[in-house]
């Protein structure tokens, strides 16, 4: 039985061993997340296998793509039969890849991300992430400070409805435009409250950046991070955690200070089945990485 004495004993050592190791404690209890987009190959018309798979991989938390507003569904399930589906397999879905094109590039109707917003909670998610937007048109830091603008627009209006607004890059944001990265413009002309960046952190070494330096120049604006390890010889290709040249044990002890809260493990090309591919990568995960 415990004693009132005994609870509080209990409570200050609790309290001393956060107040000794954070960071130890902040590691035990990190979901391990994987984004969908890896298994596109595999999900076919049976959803269900492939979630049942990511679970016995030893992941916690997918995040999901492939919403299409026509059937209001990801691959035939709807919002909310998608969040009943992942606590089946006791997953949850912390984020989503959406696009709003229309609304960044168009000055588009704020429909386009109220729709959005509905579809995000129904599925039990926290952030509705912009998974990408067309560049065709982004060739100068204004061009970039425009499409800022609406990202703030976009946040504002995911603020209201209770969802926070994210954003995925890949490695065209990193080109310098006068003086100027496409990304140091997102960074600089948004509300870090009202934008949260999900730093992909194979694309941005492809596109020459330290994202620990990073980290450094933005500190807590990376909630979210895309864990995808770049194969050795093709760096164009993508290989399990650990078993590429990303340094990503001097990424992970920088956690802190770039304030992430969630990571997905993505790899979009295998060489080995990818059931196996992804179980590797969360073995790593949880034993080295999460472990530092």
């Amino acid at each position: 039985m415990t004693t009132r004495k005994t609870f509080i004993r209990q409570s200050g050592l609790l309290m001393a061993g956060l107040t000794v190791k954070p960071d130890a404690f902040f590691k035990k209890t990190m979901p391990v997340g994987i984004q969908l987009y890896s298994l596109r190959n595999q999900i076919g018309k049976d959803l269900e296998a492939v979630v049942a798979k990511i679970a016995a991989a030893g992941y916690n938390d997918i995040e999901t793509y492939g919403y299409n507003s026509s059937s209001d569904s990801f691959f035939g399930f709807s919002p909310k039969a998608l969040k009943d589906l992942l606590k089946k397999h006791k997953l949850t879905s912390t984020s989503g890849h959406y696009a709003i094109d229309k609304f960044l590039l168009s000055d588009g109707s704020d429909d386009e991300v109220k729709k959005l917003i509905d579809v995000v909670k129904a599925a039990g998610q926290t952030y509705l992430t912009v998974s990408s937007f067309s560049h065709a048109n982004t060739k100068t830091v204004a061009d970039y400070a425009k499409v800022a603008k609406r990202f703030n627009a976009a946040g504002e209006i995911c603020k209201k409805g209770g969802v926070q607004l994210g954003y995925h890059n890949h490695d065209s944001e990193f080109k310098m435009l006068d003086g100027a990265s496409g990304y140091d413009v997102l960074l600089k002309e948004t509300d870090g409250a009202l934008l949260k960046m999900e730093l992909d952190l194979f694309w941005a070494v492809r596109g020459g950046v330290d994202p620990v330096e990073m980290f450094k120049k933005y500190p807590g604006r990376f909630p979210l991070w895309h864990v995808k390890d770049m194969d050795k010889v093709n760096k164009t290709k993508n290989t399990e955690i650990g078993n590429g040249s990303i340094d990503f044990k001097s990424i992970f002890a920088a956690a802190k200070i770039s304030g992430m809260k969630h990571f997905y493990m993505e790899q979009e090309n295998f060489d080995i089945d990818p059931y196996e591919s992804i179980a590797r990568s969360s073995a790593y995960i949880k034993k080295t990485l999460l472990k530092a």
